[in-house]
């Protein structure tokens, strides 16, 4: 069983419809909601489509109130299944197992949409809602309509994740190759003379070795050459300051002889005299290397035409690949790619047809695997479903699910399959989403979920009609089968049906409250005071004052 801490905790709707306020705090298992005709429960419904990210326009705000706002906390006993979307997405991590939805919708100003306590868009908001909540009933969007959602389910309930992994990675790598394959194909053949030019280019690229190293080197060198005159005549006025005839050395020698005699006649002054002698020899020092600066920055005829040649080589290709080295060395890898390629392209195409076929015989082995799995999976769904069915009221109910084989090969094989209905012995099996009635709709999706629910992990599924056109036994079978479903889902359901909502572990009634110039819709729960849902189920029964209808009620909770 799936850990059911996985719930709704609480839900926090104001100024949505005609409700002004509610908060509603749930518990695991199976919710029931209830009210006359009329009272408002599609509000209830309503804050938690806004928070699975259905659109909606402003009129939804309750009239005389400038905004509305639904804010919902849910938690996850592992919640990294969630996390995994939210970092997708860039919101923040659940706290603590804590997901926080909240929408704000204004009259004035743009919708308000926060996860996690950060900003999010409504497609992500919708994102995150197909992962906690799967609503059924009139107008909803149902997931088990939808071809890939069937086949997703079967494939849950056949219990192929991990071969469906595998085909999946060869898939990818069959798309990659034929993906390849077909760019070169379709990619222009090259000419002699262009073949030529891309040759030339990568060749003079090539010769200007462009690399950081070398190209910082050249820039450093080309500035020197272009201030070479100033800078040898800057560090030959050096050079000659200090060390020249009249220089700053030959006048300090002078001193230092001086500073000997100092020393002889007054011995404690030796160590100055070793400073200026250290001096010396370090303004010798500064002299050469001034003099090497000017011997470097002349530079002979030969080498500085060498250097503005390859500069001006730089520099044109930098116009033509690119202001970086980086780029102008991708510029050359794919140069040199398409040479490449030129070289054997029937060769190449080859190569890779002989790849894509191995892999496709092999890809065609696991699609066959997984269609012969199906088709098993099928026909024990299709048993139980069928069973499920007809104690939900329909006797001679027709349920199957068709597997069709022999398709293209795609991300999940070479098959599909598609549910079929009928209600009554004698009619064809349609597709699901041609059922007709709400009612069947309804039910079949809850004879869908109660088998299917090991292999579906949407923490709470939503019922809106699951009772429609059935009473008596059928739904008392209904409410077993609802608080069944509970045991791996939290369930929440509107219904009319007294039978129904006795099996709810909680029980929540809707009002409506009209005066002279307005009207309010509460709602308040019964599951803690059994006399009040006593006399409700009473009233669902047809009188709330009979003394048959409450005793009735009575047996009902049990």
């Amino acid at each position: 069983m799936r850990n059911l801490t996985d719930m709704l905790e609480e839900l926090h709707i104001r100024d949505l419809a005609l409700m002004d306020e509610a908060v509603l705090e749930f518990e695991p298992g199976y919710t029931a909601v209830t009210g006359e005709t009329g009272a408002g429960k599609s509000v209830l419904l309503g804050a938690l489509s806004l928070l699975a990210g259905n659109r909606a326009d402003k009129t939804v705000i309750r009239q005389g109130q400038e905004a509305c706002e639904v804010a919902a906390t849910l938690h996850f006993a592992e919640p990294e299944r969630i996390d995994v979307v939210l970092e997708e997405l860039g919101l923040p991590a659940c706290e603590d197992g804590a997901l926080v939805l909240r929408r704000v919708i204004h009259r004035q100003r743009a919708a308000k949409i926060q996860v996690n306590g950060a900003m999010a868009t409504l497609g992500a908001l919708q994102e995150i809602g197909g992962h906690w909540i799967d609503f059924h009933g009139p107008g909803e969007p149902q997931k088990l309509f939808k071809g890939r959602h069937q086949l997703a389910m079967l494939d849950a309930f056949a219990g192929l994740a991990d071969e469906l992994e595998t085909y999946r990675g060869g898939y990818d790598e069959w798309q990659a190759l034929l993906d390849q394959a077909e760019q070169l194909r379709t990619a222009d053949r090259l000419d002699e003379d262009e073949q030529e030019f891309l040759s030339r280019q990568i060749a003079r690229i090539d010769q200007v070795e462009a690399t950081e190293e070398s190209i910082a080197a050249l820039e450093r060198d080309f500035q020197r050459l272009d201030r070479a005159q100033e800078l040898a005549e800057l560090a030959g006025q050096l050079e000659s300051g200090l060390c020249g005839d009249e220089g700053a050395v030959g006048l300090l020698g002078a001193m230092q002889r001086a500073a000997y005699e100092l020393a002889r006649l007054d011995p404690e002054s030796a160590g100055l005299s070793e400073r200026l002698e250290a001096a010396i020899i370090e303004l010798q020092d500064l002299g050469g290397e001034f003099a090497r600066l000017a011997a470097e920055a002349d530079i002979d005829p030969e080498s500085a035409e060498a250097l503005q040649v390859r500069m001006t080589a730089w520099l044109e290709i930098k116009r033509k690949y690119g202001p970086t080295v980086e780029e102008v060395l991708a510029r050359r890898e794919e140069m040199a790619a398409r040479l490449e390629a030129q070289s054997d392209i029937e060769g190449t195409l080859e190569k890779l047809a002989a790849e894509a076929a191995a892999l496709e015989k092999k890809l065609r082995t696991q699609a066959a695997g997984l269609l012969k799995k199906r088709e098993a999976a099928a026909k024990t769904l299709g048993t139980e479903v069928r069973a499920l069915l007809k104690r939900l009221g329909f006797k001679k109910a027709g349920f199957e699910i068709a597997v069709h084989g022999g398709k293209a090969l795609g991300p999940v094989g070479d098959s599909d399959c598609e549910y079929l209905f009928s209600a009554n012995a004698g009619q064809e099996l349609l597709p699901l989403n041609r059922i007709a009635s709400s009612g069947e709709t309804a039910r079949v999706m809850l004879a869908l979920k109660a088998v299917l629910a090991r292999a579906d992990h949407t923490p709470l599924l939503v019922f809106d009609e699951v009772d429609a056109n059935v009473g008596g036994e059928i739904g008392a079978e209904v409410g077993r089968e609802l608080a069944s479903l509970a045991g791996e889902h939290q369930v929440l359901c509107v219904t009319h049906l007294p039978q129904v909502a006795a099996q709810a572990r909680q029980h929540y009634v809707v009002t409506k409250a009209q005066g002279d110039d307005s009207t309010a819709v509460s709602i308040s729960p019964l599951h803690a005071d059994r006399k009040a849902r006593e006399e409700e189920l009473a009233r669902m029964l047809g009188d709330r004052s009979s003394a048959s209808a409450r005793e009735h009620a009575r047996s009902l909770l049990g």
